[in-house]
């Protein structure tokens, strides 16, 4: 009985932290959608892996920042969608999705995460036209 407590333990504890690291891919993809570059450095660690168009440098948190408030309010955000999910063996989290802006250009986005400490960080971030 009590090594059927412990294996329902965690069974839920696995389930629970598999939603909330939906729940964060959800969040950031929700501030992608609304172009709040704010919102989405939240993520950030002290530095990023950056790539606009052909652009790709490593920023720091605030230089990013304001590289992709440029980004949004040049490319104002119409639709957002998630396309693919997944995780790596070690843990680290991504997503691919297609963000489409108000002029009608697409944009295939791609963010990478990493445990840091006890957060998860955006370790890179893309935006690639289609």
């Amino acid at each position: 009985m009590k090594n059927l407590i412990t294996i329902l333990s965690i069974v839920i504890l696995s389930i629970g932290q598999t939603f909330a690291q939906n729940d964060l891919l959800d969040e950031i993809a929700t501030s992608i959608r609304s172009g709040d570059a704010r919102s989405v450095s939240r993520y950030f660690g002290n530095t990023i892996d950056l790539t606009i168009i052909s652009q790709e440098e490593v920023y720091s948190k605030v230089q990013a920042e304001q590289i992709l408030k440029d980004f949004f309010l040049k490319n104002q955000p119409r639709s957002f969608t998630i396309i693919h999910k997944g995780e790596s063996k070690e843990g680290a989290r991504y997503a691919i999705g297609s963000l489409v802006t108000n002029s009608g250009q697409i944009y295939r986005t791609y963010f990478y995460m990493k445990q840091q400490g006890n957060s998860a960080i955006i370790q890179e971030l893309r935006f690639m036209k289609e």
